[in-house]
């Protein structure tokens, strides 16, 4: 098993936003967490990282996530425990209000795997020369285009494609959609809206399944990310499984 985790500031932000993180815990089981900090004057990436933070920090903690609903449960009670920090910051810091942050994460396991996200990052299983986007985002467009109010095509171009309908901090309290899948993958992706703003899932499982390293393949896929302007924070969180 290779990981690896990568974020950039892109080439238009003055500051980064984002924060990414791989935890593994005693019992070998790995957590892999991509968050978006949004809120100007440094609030996005306070709150992006006190999320990816405690998260991290409490997976690390138990020795094991133990059964499928467990782990369910884990993830639900530790988001929720992150929003309220976060939430808790914005009474403490008034200037930082508004701030928030998107959350994707996976957690692997020998008999499981689960994804679970709030916002507009995206979570990825690479599969069969593709990779296959998991998760729903939550956003107008989406909804929009879920209505039928809206075309794909219409909602890449709209202008309120970056209005989010759920992130952490935003409310008291918070609902993550959690995604049960088949553990027989080749590997994990998971991204800021930085990539999938500038890159297709075709030019991104390109790169993935390249015979390179997996720090080689986040640093390629920033690379083509800035080359086309980066106009957004970029940050990555790759697993690959043995034997793909």
């Amino acid at each position: 098993m290779e990981y690896y985790y990568l974020t950039d500031p892109g080439k238009v932000r003055d500051h980064n936003e984002d924060s990414v993180t791989i935890v593994k815990n005693e019992s070998n089981e790995i957590l892999l967490a991509v968050a978006d900090g949004m809120g100007g004057h440094k609030g996005g990436e306070i709150a992006s990282s006190i999320a990816i933070t405690h998260i991290g920090k409490r997976f690390k903690e138990i020795s094991t996530i133990g059964n499928k609903e467990d782990a369910i449960n884990f993830i639900k009670d530790t988001v929720s425990e992150a929003n309220v920090l976060i939430y808790k910051y914005t009474d403490e810091y008034p200037e930082s209000k508004g701030m928030g942050t998107t959350l994707v994460l996976a957690v692997l396991t020998k008999d499981f795997l689960l994804f679970g996200n709030l916002g507009d990052s995206s979570g990825y299983v690479v599969k069969s020369g593709r990779i296959h986007k998991i998760t729903t985002d939550h956003t107008l467009v989406n909804l929009l285009v879920k209505s039928g109010e809206l075309t794909e095509e219409e909602a890449k171009e709209h202008p309120r494609k970056n209005v989010l309908m759920r992130a952490l901090g935003a409310n008291t309290t918070v609902e993550m959609d959690i995604f049960d899948v088949e553990t027989d993958v080749e590997g994990v992706f998971l991204c800021s809206d930085g990539m999938t703003n500038m890159l297709d899932d075709e030019q991104i499982a390109k790169v993935l399944y390249e015979n390179i390293s997996a720090e080689e393949k986040l640093q390629k896929l920033i690379y083509k990310c800035n080359n086309r302007g980066g106009n957004d924070n970029i940050s990555a969180a790759y697993l690959r499984k043995d034997g793909e």
